[in-house]
């Protein structure tokens, strides 16, 4: 459900009835009766060539007759589960892993409907290819890749003319806008323009994790140039050829460029940021979250899926998140949005803020974070110690003792063997998060975590380990994946019409999803529930999110639903074909 760009102080109760109405039947792809909501406005060759009607050949007879596509197909007829086997083995003889990216690829340009039934069946398997890891190799071979517009290029030299750009779009009901200035994508740094595989990437798991239209969804690159000197000198490059803008240029071409969204789609329209640069991140999202519809899924999104690990921690431990004491290798956007999110949380147990900044303690690629040190930004400054500084984590365990141990440094190998000895001699269940990505980066492997604390780690990772069976222990290591998160914050806020994002929905998302964790996971360790129920996680997640919205008076969509969950489930979208044949009737006789 989505609120129109006027004020709630403008709106009468039956306007708002009569949107309530008209967007709920706009964002939900799904009819009372199964059948259409009308006759496809294209027919003929023009329906098979849009992937938002294209069936294939699993149209019925009638169907083709219908709507002019008869004998443009094969005389088969294929069921869309047939359709999906299909698919499975295209994949399965697809050498590569990039292989099979570039063929979802291809799949979502022609038959959007089964390309998402494709995830809905097997989203476990496709992640990793439509998502990180393989979406890093297609963002750097994105030049060769590129075959059909999916999303907007909009650059440094486009100033003054991105309303006009943004009409460029078919759609025009837009609710989400995910948007990277491509100069951190992944861990592979600057990629310029051919970073757009991200926004393309987060937006598809938006439909495959939480069932969001993805009529209403669009990526977006802002090109301000690049640095990479590789992507400058090759000729195959898609962007602009130059170096990154900085200063005020670039800070007035993102203004124009939300201001421009919400007089087009709404002031409600969602707007992500992504893999933006660290001296960007933290300073556009300071900027615009109090006066708009927007989150950063690095910092929030990471935060908020390590705190819900940490949460489902605890029940391991037995104890508050209060009672501990955290060291972090890694001071970049993720360890420093988890870290502020565990103050939070913290807080929320009645704790000062500033007895919650002591309880944390950071390690950068210069050492610990202390008072003397004089190149702090002022992220991580809130966290700096009066002590003397040190580069050695295995002295900064030994010293601060601490409770948990969480890396998002990108380092493999820095959570040693003697570091882990020296977390098991203090504590009874040490808390171990190797949340660097991909596994070549991780901190420490899941195997290395159990055997080194004699089996008494609670780990988690930020990439995908193998289950662990050694000396009569099993384990199945929880995977903090932002996937639990984001798709389910952007859902509730998308159905409720939230004017902001503030870090207290990405609270409260860690906590609904930490309350999914069974009894059955924790006994082998793991601190997520499973993936494969992220459908049914998501609903639960933007409930709550939902019902937090409307009590911090964020909502626009009035007045609340009595039943939240029959709400969002109203309003999910279905990766089932429709029918074409029109309702018909008869006369009496």
């Amino acid at each position: 459900m989505f609120v129109t760009s006027l004020p709630r102080f403008l709106r009468t109760g039956s306007s708002i009835m009569l949107q309530h109405r008209v967007q709920l039947a706009e964002f939900s792809s799904k009819s009372k009766d199964k059948g259409p909501l009308s006759v496809p406005e294209k027919t003929g060759i023009d329906l098979l060539r849009d992937p938002n009607l294209n069936k294939g050949m699993a149209m019925t007879l009638a169907e083709r007759q219908t709507v002019g596509v008869h004998g443009l197909l094969p005389p088969n007829f294929i069921s869309q589960d047939d359709q999906v086997k299909r698919c499975l083995k295209h994949l399965q003889d697809k050498p590569t892993d990039l292989e099979k990216y570039i063929y979802l690829c291809s799949l979502q340009d022609r038959n959007e409907r089964l390309f998402f039934r494709l995830l809905d069946d097997h989203l476990e398997d496709l992640m990793p290819i439509i998502y990180t890891p393989t979406v890093g190799l297609a963002c750097q071979k994105y030049g060769t890749l590129f075959r059909r517009p999916r999303g907007l290029y909009i650059t440094i030299h486009d100033k003054g003319h991105i309303y006009d750009i943004l009409k460029n779009w078919p759609i025009k009901k837009v609710k989400a806008v995910c948007f990277t200035d491509g100069e951190r994508i992944l861990g592979l740094g600057d990629q310029g323009c051919q970073g757009m595989g991200i926004p393309v990437g987060k937006l598809a798991l938006y439909t495959g994790c939480a069932s969001i239209n993805p009529k209403y969804c669009l990526p977006v690159t802002l090109d301000v140039g690049t640095n990479n000197e590789d992507l400058l000198a090759d000729p195959m490059y898609i962007g602009l050829r130059q170096k990154r803008v900085k200063g005020a240029e670039y800070d007035d071409l993102i203004e124009e460029f939300i201001t421009a969204c919400k007089a087009r789609y709404g002031s409600s329209v969602l707007m992500h940021f992504e893999d933006f640069g660290n001296q960007h991140a933290f300073r556009l999202l300071s900027k615009y979250k109090d006066t708009t519809c927007c989150f950063n899924d690095d910092i929030q999104g990471t935060a908020s899926v390590a705190l819900a690990g940490i949460l489902g921690s605890l029940r391991i431990t037995n104890n508050k998140i209060s009672d501990h004491t955290f060291v972090f290798l890694g001071a970049g956007e993720a360890n420093l949005g988890i870290a502020e999110l565990i103050c939070l949380k913290m807080e929320k147990e009645g704790m000062a803020k500033e007895e919650a900044h002591k309880k944390i303690f950071m390690m950068d690629s210069r050492g610990l974070i202390v008072k003397t040190r004089t190149d702090l930004s002022e992220h991580k400054i809130h966290f700096a110690k009066d002590m003397a500084g040190t580069k050695s984590l295995e002295e900064v365990v030994k010293m601060i003792k601490p409770t948990a141990l969480i890396g998002a440094s990108a380092t493999p190998n820095t959570f040693t063997k003697p570091i882990i000895e020296e977390m098991t001699r203090n504590n009874e269940r040490p808390i171990i998060f190797a949340l660097s990505n991909p596994t070549s980066k991780s901190e420490c492997t899941a195997d290395e975590a159990y055997t080194w604390s004699n089996n008494k780690a609670v780990f988690a990772s930020g990439s995908p380990f193998p289950r662990y069976d050694k000396n009569g222990a099993v384990f199945e290591p929880g995977q903090g994946n932002n996937a639990y998160i984001f798709p389910a914050v952007a859902l509730g806020v998308m159905c409720c019409g939230s004017i902001r994002i503030p870090d207290d929905l990405f609270l409260t998302a860690a906590e609904a999803l930490s309350e999914l964790v069974s009894e059955k996971d924790l006994a082998v360790g793991r601190v997520y529930p499973r993936l494969s129920d992220i459908k049914e996680i998501s609903v639960h997640v933007s409930v709550a999110v939902i019902k937090r919205c409307y009590e911090l008076n964020l909502a626009t969509v009035l007045p609340m639903p009595d039943d939240l969950e029959t709400f969002v489930r109203s309003q999910l979208y279905s990766s089932d074909y429709e029918s074409f044949i029109p309702t018909t009737y008869e006369y009496p006789k």
